[in-house]
């Protein structure tokens, strides 16, 4: 499981890069904030050089203390270049509204956002690698570990972890309605916010499940954590 979020009142010092310009009041660096968005994300997306070439990859992630997990086969692109501490800049968005203006213009989306920079490098502690396999699939999946069979050596030296320091980051917000010019306001045209969130379905069973075997309640009644007010 992912560590609880620390105090609100502790803040991330934005560095330079980490600074969020384009509309700057929507920049969040309270740490509690980013682990909650960080925490709630299932995907996040990698971006990294390789040989010149900009590159940005999909992974699932999980957050321990201040520190961010990844997981792959060692034959990743990605993972090799990460492991050897070059530069990465890691994202996640969730998207929580679309909103709707009276204008084209002024349409816009509510989001969450978070950007980590910083350098990566391998887990080689057994230990280690085991909390943080653990951890990645609780993240997913609160609940599943408890059940399911561990990974065994084989199936740990087949795969790579890398970790990084969640240090230099932040959060970059949108809530509320649409902001649109003072003129439009009186236009015949419908304006809101249509709400989005990630929702579960029924379980679909295994085809070669063993009869008898119910889905777990985890499994029924999934969910994400709750998104925190900021």
């Amino acid at each position: 499981m992912t560590e609880p979020a620390q105090g609100r009142n502790e803040s991330i010092s934005p560095s330079d890069r980490a600074t969020v310009r384009r509309m700057p009041s929507r920049g969040i660096y309270d740490r509690a904030a980013i682990n909650a968005i960080l925490d709630e994300a299932v995907v996040c997306h990698v971006g990294f050089i390789d040989e010149g070439q900009p590159f940005v990859i999909p992974s699932i992630h999980v957050r321990i203390g201040d520190r961010l997990y990844m997981h792959g086969s060692p034959g990743s692109r990605m993972l090799r270049r990460v492991a050897e501490g070059e530069p990465i800049c890691v994202t996640v968005t969730l998207v929580d509204g679309l909103v709707l203006a009276r204008s084209a213009f002024h349409h816009s989306m509510n989001y969450r956002s978070v950007m980590v920079f910083a350098s990566a490098s391998e887990v080689i502690d057994p230990g280690e690698k085991r909390r943080a396999f653990h951890a990645l699939v609780e993240h997913i999946v609160p609940g599943r570990m408890s059940e399911t069979r561990p990974p065994n050596e084989r199936e740990l030296a087949g795969t790579m972890v890398v970790s990084m320091p969640i240090t230099e980051a932040s959060a970059k917000t949108r809530v509320g309605p649409p902001k649109d010019d003072e003129a439009d306001q009186e236009l015949p045209v419908w304006a809101g916010v249509i709400p989005l969130s990630l929702r579960s379905g029924a379980p679909i069973p295994c085809p070669r499940l063993r009869g008898g075997v119910m889905p777990p309640d985890y499994a029924v009644n999934y969910s994400r954590p709750s998104p925190p007010k900021f």
